[in-house]
């Protein structure tokens, strides 16, 4: 076999796992997560059950795949945003990671769906992987935008409890204390604060609970964001 066989069969096989991909979403879209199932985008395609097995061997395997396919696909966007802007200006580089998991969230409504909204019913998650690599790439990058302004955030946060690393997850805790040696537990219960606000309103918006209320989603989330900056005892966004 020469090499250009080979290439066109590697071609073939990439397209026919991404149009895979693109069904199953499509398949979440209208039925929920639930949906997915290889048997019918087998069917979609006019493949065989055996056929699509030899692309992802359980349900799961695709699942996995596409968690980390749209999950890279936001950190990917989101860490472009920030760093597009200056790093003293740490208000610009909130909202612009905000206004990108947004942006993104509305392109791309079934994905956050799969990485946000209700779970898959009988699907574990790997405990490594490229998924799980997004996954702690988005938390990095969360965590460091609270890390740049928690000298002027602290002071902000009286009477809060006193948090320790006890209270969070091992595996996070292990990971937030090597990629930032020195930083408390507050700043990670910071950090999932303000996650919370960045990700309720995208949340509302993406499963239609703002639409009827209102013309100017855009708007109302950059002033959430502004508000949100303020309360961390920074400037506003340049």
């Amino acid at each position: 076999m020469n090499d250009q066989t080979t290439s066109r069969r590697d071609r073939l096989r990439a397209q026919a796992s991404a149009e895979i991909k693109t069904i199953a979403l499509e398949l979440m879209a209208d039925g929920g997560p639930d949906a997915i199932s290889l048997r019918a985008i087998a069917r979609q395609m006019g493949m065989t059950a055996g056929a699509i097995y030899s692309y992802y061997a359980t349900r799961d395997d695709l699942i996995t795949t596409l968690i980390s396919d749209v999950y890279t696909s936001l950190v990917d966007a989101a860490e472009a945003a920030r760093d597009a802007v200056p790093a003293d200006d740490p208000g610009g580089r909130i909202l612009a990671w905000a206004q990108t998991v947004r942006e993104w969230a509305l392109a791309n409504p079934e994905g956050f769906r799969l990485v946000y909204g209700d779970p898959v019913s009988g699907y574990q998650a790997p405990d490594d992987g490229p998924a799980k690599e997004a996954e702690q790439r988005a938390c990095t990058g969360l965590t460091g935008l609270i890390a740049a302004i928690w000298p002027q955030a602290e002071p902000l946060q009286p009477g809060l409890r006193r948090y320790s690393w006890k209270d969070f997850d091992p595996g996070l805790a292990a990971h937030i204390q090597a990629k930032f040696p020195g930083l408390p537990p507050a700043a990670v219960a910071l950090a999932l604060r303000v996650w919370g606000r960045m990700h309720g309103l995208v949340a509302l918006e993406i499963y239609g609970h703002l639409r009827t209320l209102t013309h100017e989603p855009a708007t109302i989330y950059r002033d959430e964001m502004i508000d949100l900056i303020g309360s961390l005892g920074i400037a506003p966004p340049a």
